[in-house]
């Protein structure tokens, strides 16, 4: 991260929006599928890439509804531990954008440990803080809805190379809203997010104060996987 000039302008530096689809939610048990990388340089697309993995264990059916990805589509496909350099060299040396980055950026941390090396350390930039903070309004910042209201076009949801460079679009919608310097913007980025994050969980512990029984049960896995892969925790 050190590599980077704070003080220059985040518009003129190479970017890397990537994009994962995965079998579940938690990054400890679940595994890559897809993985889309979408270079962006001063503004416009650069390069576009995309691969599917295979994970070592079924797709569940709410998945394959969700993505479209089948089983027999991964037979054949490499796994994350033989594309991970070409991943990594990928990332390297750009700063790194992703749509809800903890999640994105936890599965492909653990990926990358799995596999026997780490992610290079570069600044992550997340347009769904910057969502939240400029569009404060909106009922919901899941990507299709604010890709929808930003005039981005996103008609291959879910889809882990269209949700990238549908991200890395978004993210330069909202290019004249947030400062311009990447050491500002980054401490900005921070603020808004503890911000964000102390409010959900305020929000959070009310709806259980009043809650039933009944609805503080936890969704079942493939309800809490279609949520987050729809984009409703956003």
């Amino acid at each position: 991260m050190l590599s980077f000039d704070l003080s220059s302008s985040w518009r003129d530096l190479p970017l890397a929006v990537v994009d994962v689809e995965t079998t579940g939610l938690d990054s400890a048990t679940c595994r890559i599928i897809e993985v889309g990388i979408v270079r962006f340089e001063k503004g416009q697309v650069a390069e576009r890439w995309g691969h599917l993995i295979q994970p070592g264990c079924p797709i569940p059916e709410k998945v394959t509804e969700i993505t479209g990805i089948k089983d027999e589509m991964l037979e054949g496909q490499p796994t994350f531990r033989d594309l991970k350099w070409e991943i990594y060299g990928r990332l390297r040396d750009r700063i790194v954008v992703a749509y809800n980055a903890e999640f994105d950026m936890g599965f492909l941390q653990q990926e990358m440990t799995r596999a026997g090396i780490g992610l290079p350390d570069l600044p992550v930039l997340d347009p769904l803080v910057w969502a939240r903070q400029l569009m404060p309004t909106e009922r919901s910042h899941r990507l299709g809805r604010v890709a929808d209201k930003l005039g981005v076009d996103l008609s291959q949801a879910h889809r882990a190379e269209h949700d990238a460079e549908a991200t890395g679009k978004i993210l330069l919608r909202f290019a004249d809203k947030v400062p311009m310097e990447l050491g500002q913007l980054l401490s900005d980025q921070a603020s808004w997010k503890e911000t964000q994050d102390k409010a959900f969980a305020q929000r959070r512990a009310a709806r259980q104060a009043k809650a039933s029984p009944q609805e503080l049960a936890p969704p079942s896995p493939e309800s809490a996987l279609e949520q987050q892969q729809a984009g409703l925790f956003a």
